[in-house]
């Protein structure tokens, strides 16, 4: 098609955490089927940008380049998404890639996810298995709890319902809706159970569930279509019964 010889991108740019962001525009040639990685990778491969000058490469973050590991989130065209499933021929040119602004960034578009990974160890976002190898098989999961605790499990820690959320940002220590619905997904695990009022502790922490507005906005933009809403309506109910336990010194009732 000629008028796509080339893809114009326009790019937030930042050479360290301290410095100024500034714009930078690039040319890359147009191939059908490209995504926005495709042409991150031009660009990388000719860092000459729309005024003909040699610049630095632009850097990014990415690993599986099939929307599961979550690293390549960014900001496209207003959109915090995935860059390896944006697609080129959808995108309303020109494509504007900036990171992801709840995030510290490290460097152009490249962010600090670290809130996250703290947020899962504040939920103690996993199964304690050590010294239970020679036990045998665990307990069976019902077929019909598997299924919903299978769409939670898809959860790729990308950041985009962080970046969407009103209620995460440098002024607040609300740990988020994904770490919520982690804490929702091992306490319903037959094994993961065990631990359930560890998980509920950590929910109701400073920045815990207590942080959240209800603004629903990272049900929408979830890529993996996490029903986030409803895990958080359910660790509420969870946490409002674990104080309860609490108060009245029954922490091991069931």
């Amino acid at each position: 098609m000629a008028e796509k010889q080339t893809v114009t991108f326009i790019i937030t740019r930042q050479d360290s955490p301290e410095s100024a962001p500034y714009e930078e525009t690039f040319h890359v040639p147009y191939r059908k089927n490209m995504n926005v990685i495709s042409g991150l990778m031009e660009i990388r491969k000719n860092p000459v940008n729309a005024n003909g000058e040699k610049t630095t490469p632009v850097q990014w973050d990415m690993n599986c380049l099939e929307e599961v590991c979550g690293a390549c989130s960014m900001v496209i065209n207003g959109t915090a998404r995935q860059s390896c499933a944006a697609l080129v021929d959808e995108l309303e040119q020109p494509i504007r890639l900036e990171p992801m602004s709840t995030f510290p960034v490290v460097r152009d578009l490249i962010i600090d996810r670290e809130r996250m990974f703290d947020a899962l160890k504040q939920v103690k976002a996993w199964i304690p298995i050590d010294g239970t190898h020679d036990l045998g098989p665990g307990p069976r999961m019902p077929e019909k709890k598997r299924q919903w605790a299978y769409e939670l499990s898809k959860c790729m820690t990308c950041g985009v319902c962080l970046e969407a959320c009103p209620n995460v940002n440098d002024k607040s220590d609300f740990i988020g809706p994904a770490a919520i619905s982690q804490a929702r997904l091992f306490n319903s695990h037959p094994t993961g159970e065990m631990n359930k009022s560890e998980r509920l502790e950590g929910l109701m922490e400073d920045g815990g569930i207590e942080g959240c507005g209800n603004a629903q906005n990272c049900v929408q933009v979830c890529p993996k279509g996490i029903p986030l809403t409803t895990s958080i309506a359910a660790m509420n109910r969870a946490t409002s019964i674990q104080s309860f336990k609490n108060f009245f010194g029954s922490d091991n009732a069931h």
